[in-house]
C-alpha cells in the first residue's frame, strides 16, 4: 500500500490548536419544545492529535460535530452561543459562505452510514474527484485509504462496494485537500470487527502522514483506545472527564466513565452473571436539571450534586486529566473496582435444558442464491449459503458470527420462513412459529401502529388453553404482561415508535416477538448500533427472556465479546459456509480456524492495537475455488485452491484419531495439524 506524502496542514488556531470551543450552548425547538442539546461546553482539539469523544446516545457528541463543522440544522432553529473557533474561524458567526470555504479548505468529514452521504447514482472516482480536485488525485487517495484495484473500483457505483470500502471511499473524501480537522462521527459503528480494525488504523495512519488531527466520535471506549491519544467522555451536553486515554481508561475519574467502562463487554465477562448496566436513563434535555446531570444515576450523589453544576477541575495529580465532579476521587477510585455481584443467571425451564431429545431448529444442506445486477444489463448469482447444515437444541442459545456477506442474517431468514431456499431441508420442532428481531428495530415496527396495536396484531389468533379466541381485554391483559416482561411502562401500549427512544423500540420488538412464546428466537444485530449500557440492557433481557420461556435463541452478531456472553455455542460463517462450530467458551479460548483466529484478533482492546486481517472478503457472486478463505489464510497452500476441494465441517483429528476435547469442536479445514 503506498502512503499518501506529507503535506502541510491548512492553519491551527494560535496556541497548537485546530479548533478551540468556548462556553458552547447550543438549543433546539423540536415539536413545540425547547431542547437543550449542548450546556456550557469547554473543549480543544490540538494540531495532530486524535481526539476520541465518548458517551450515550443523546450526550450531544453529534451535535458538537455539526457545529465544529457549521452544519447546525437551520430547520430545528438552532439558537447557540460561545465560540467554536477552527482554523481561525468562528463557526458559529461566521456567513455561510466563509463557514463552507473553512470546511471546503481546512476541514473533512466522516459519517456513520457512507450510504446517506454518497451520491448513489454517481460512480465513485467522480465523487472522489471532485473533492479532491482532479482524477488523478482521486486515484491517489484510493490508493493511500488501501482500496484494492482503485482503477477498477474508481468505475463503481457506491452499492457495489462493502460497507468497509465505502468508508474508506469517505476518509479519502474526507482527507483530501489536507484538512487541518477530519471529525469522524461514529464512523466504524455496526461494522464488522476486521473492517473496524482497517478503519481505525486507516485513520490513525494518515493522521500520520497528512498531519491532520481527528475527532473520532464513538459510544466504544475500547475503540477510542485503539487510536485516540486524549479522551473526552461527554454526558448530557457537557465534558465529563478528559484527559490521556490510558490515564482516562485505566484511572477514571468520574463516575459515570466508571460506569461506561463496567457496561462494556470483553473476552473477559462474567458469563453466569447479568452484564452491568448503568441505571436509569440520560435526562431529559428539555428540562435540564440544575445540578449534575448525572446525579439521578450515581451511586456517588450527594445533596450537593443535585444544586450545584460542577465545573471542570484538574484531577489530583493530572494536570492534564480534567473531570467535573463533586465526590472525592477516592471514591471514584473505589466505585472502578465493584465487588463481585452475587445475582446469577437463572437455569432455563426444566422442559427446555439444553441436550435433551428432539431439537428447536435444524438446517442440512440448505443452498440460497440470489439473482443481483452485475453491470449494466447483466444479471448474476449470488451465494449467499453454500450447504449449510446446523442443529439447534431446545433452549440453546447459538451465536452466528462472521463479516458481512457471510451469510448469517440470510441463514436467520431462511429459518423464518421470510426466504426460500433451492436446496436442502430445514424443520422446526415444536408448534409456535420462530419471530424475529431485527438491528433497526424503528424500521421494523409499523409505524402507524400503537405498540398495543402492534401485539395485538400477534394475539388475535391466540386460543384459550380450553378453546376459543382470545376476547379484546384478555388481549390487552396478555400485551400488558408482555410489556412488563420487558421492562416497559404500561404507559408504552398507547405510544408509536416515533414517540420512543431506540432502546425503548428494542425493548417493544422483543416484547412482540415473545407475546406469544416461539420455540426459536431469531436476533439479527439486535444490540450492534447500541450504546454499552443499553446493548448490555438488551442481552440481559434477551437471556432473561430465553431462561423464562425456555426459548431456542440464534443471534447473529459480529462481536465475538456479545457471542461469548450470549451463546452457549458459537458457529462461525465465512462466505456462507460454516467453518467452525463449538463451546463459546472453548472456541473463544482455543480458536482452530485461522478465521475464526483473525476475528478473535480484531477484536478492540485497550492499549492493544489489533493486527489487521489482510484482505478483503471475496464477492459471494464470484467466490474463491477450493476453500473461500485461502486467498487471506496465513496456512494456505496450492491444495487449498483446488476447484474440487470440498471442505467439510467435521470433527477435528490427528491421524485417525479425534480429538479428545469435550466440546466436539467442528472445524471447516483441510490442514487440521496446524490449527
Amino acid at each position: 500500500m503506498t502512503a499518501a506524502p506529507v503535506r502541510a496542514a491548512a492553519p491551527a488556531v494560535a496556541g497548537g490548536l485546530v479548533a478551540e470551543v468556548t462556553n458552547l450552548h447550543v438549543g433546539f425547538t423540536r415539536s413545540g419544545r425547547r431542547i437543550e442539546a449542548v450546556r456550557g461546553l469547554d473543549l480543544e482539539i490540538r494540531a495532530g492529535e486524535v481526539l476520541g469523544l465518548v458517551g450515550e446516545s443523546g450526550s450531544g457528541k453529534s451535535v458538537l460535530s455539526l457545529a465544529l463543522l457549521g452544519l447546525l440544522p437551520e430547520s430545528s432553529q438552532p439558537r447557540t452561543s460561545g465560540v467554536v473557533r477552527v482554523a481561525g474561524t468562528d463557526m458559529l458567526t461566521a456567513s455561510p459562505q466563509v463557514r463552507r470555504q473553512v470546511r471546503k479548505d481546512a476541514m473533512g468529514a466522516v459519517f456513520q452510514d457512507p450510504m446517506t452521504s454518497l451520491n448513489p447514482t454517481m460512480r465513485i472516482g467522480r465523487q472522489v474527484a471532485e473533492a479532491a480536485g482532479s482524477g488523478t488525485e482521486a486515484l491517489r487517495l484510493l490508493r493511500a485509504v488501501g482500496i484494492p484495484e482503485p482503477e477498477r473500483r474508481l468505475d463503481s457505483f457506491p452499492h457495489e462496494l462493502s460497507g468497509g470500502l465505502r468508508q474508506r471511499v469517505m476518509i479519502a473524501m474526507a482527507v483530501a485537500g489536507d484538512p487541518a480537522l477530519v471529525v469522524a462521527d461514529e464512523p466504524t459503528t455496526a461494522l464488522d470487527v476486521t473492517v473496524q480494525a482497517q478503519v481505525l488504523a486507516l485513520l490513525r495512519r494518515l493522521r500520520d502522514d497528512v498531519g491532520c488531527s481527528v475527532l473520532l466520535i464513538t459510544h466504544d471506549l475500547g475503540v477510542a483506545a485503539q487510536v485516540a491519544d486524549r479522551v473526552a467522555v461527554m454526558y448530557a451536553g457537557r465534558i465529563a472527564e478528559i484527559g490521556p486515554t490510558p490515564t482516562v481508561l485505566r484511572a477514571p475519574m468520574h463516575p459515570y466513565t466508571t460506569g461506561l467502562m463496567r457496561s462494556r463487554l470483553s473476552l473477559t465477562t462474567e458469563r453466569d452473571r447479568p452484564v452491568e448496566t448503568l441505571e436509569g436513563g440520560p435526562p431529559d434535555p428539555s428540562a435540564p436539571l440544575p445540578g449534575c446531570a448525572y446525579a439521578p444515576r450515581c451511586p456517588l450523589v450527594m445533596e450537593e450534586c443535585r444544586e450545584v453544576l460542577p465545573d471542570p477541575e484538574p484531577a489530583v495529580g493530572h494536570d492534564d486529566h480534567v473531570r467535573a465532579c463533586l465526590a472525592d476521587s477516592s471514591r471514584v477510585v473505589e466505585l472502578a473496582a465493584p465487588p463481585r455481584r452475587a445475582d446469577v443467571l437463572p437455569s432455563p425451564r426444566e422442559a427446555a435444558r439444553p441436550g435433551e431429545p428432539g431439537l428447536a431448529a435444524r438446517v442440512s444442506g440448505v443452498e440460497k442464491t440470489f439473482r443481483v445486477r452485475a453491470g449494466r444489463g447483466r444479471k448474476a448469482r449470488l451465494a449467499a449459503l453454500r450447504r449449510v447444515s446446523l442443529d439447534v437444541r431446545p433452549g440453546e442459545s447459538v451465536a452466528i458470527v462472521g463479516e458481512s456477506g457471510s451469510g448469517k442474517s440470510t441463514l436467520l431468514r431462511v429459518l423464518a420462513g421470510l426466504e426460500t431456499h433451492e436446496r436442502g431441508d430445514v424443520t422446526l420442532g415444536g408448534s409456535a412459529r420462530p419471530q424475529m428481531v431485527f438491528q433497526d428495530a424503528g424500521a421494523s415496527l409499523t409505524p402507524w401502529l400503537t405498540v398495543g396495536d402492534l401485539l395485538d396484531e400477534r394475539l388475535r389468533t391466540e386460543r384459550r388453553p380450553g378453546g376459543g379466541r382470545l376476547q379484546k381485554a384478555e388481549r390487552r391483559e396478555r400485551a400488558a404482561a408482555a410489556l412488563e416482561r420487558v421492562g416497559l411502562p404500561a404507559a408504552v401500549y398507547d405510544a408509536r415508535a416515533s414517540e420512543l427512544s431506540g432502546g425503548q423500540r428494542q425493548r417493544v420488538a422483543l416484547a412482540r416477538a415473545v407475546v406469544v412464546p416461539p420455540d426459536v428466537l431469531l436476533c439479527d444485530e439486535p444490540t450492534s448500533a447500541l450504546d454499552v449500557s443499553l446493548a448490555a440492557t438488551v442481552l440481559n433481557l434477551v437471556q432473561s427472556l430465553r431462561h423464562e420461556l425456555g426459548m431456542a435463541v440464534l443471534f447473529v452478531t459480529h462481536d465475538l465479546s456479545v457471542a461469548r456472553v450470549v451463546a452457549d455455542r458459537i458457529a462461525v460463517m465465512y462466505l456462507g459456509r460454516l467453518v467452525e462450530l463449538g463451546d463459546a467458551v472453548e472456541l473463544i479460548r482455543a480458536p482452530k480456524h485461522p478465521y475464526t483466529k483473525a476475528l478473535l484478533a480484531a477484536v478492540p482492546d485497550f492499549g492493544v492495537a489489533p493486527p489487521q486481517l489482510k484482505g478483503e472478503p471475496a464477492s459471494p457472486l464470484s467466490p474463491p475455488t477450493g476453500c473461500a478463505f485461502h486467498p487471506r489464510c496465513p496456512l494456505a497452500t496450492p491444495d487449498c485452491a483446488d476447484p474440487g476441494l470440498d471442505v467439510p465441517l467435521e470433527r477435528l483429528r490427528h491421524g485417525a484419531e479425534l480429538l479428545a476435547d469435550g466440546d466436539e469442536r467442528r472445524v471447516a479445514c483441510i490442514r487440521p495439524k496446524e490449527l
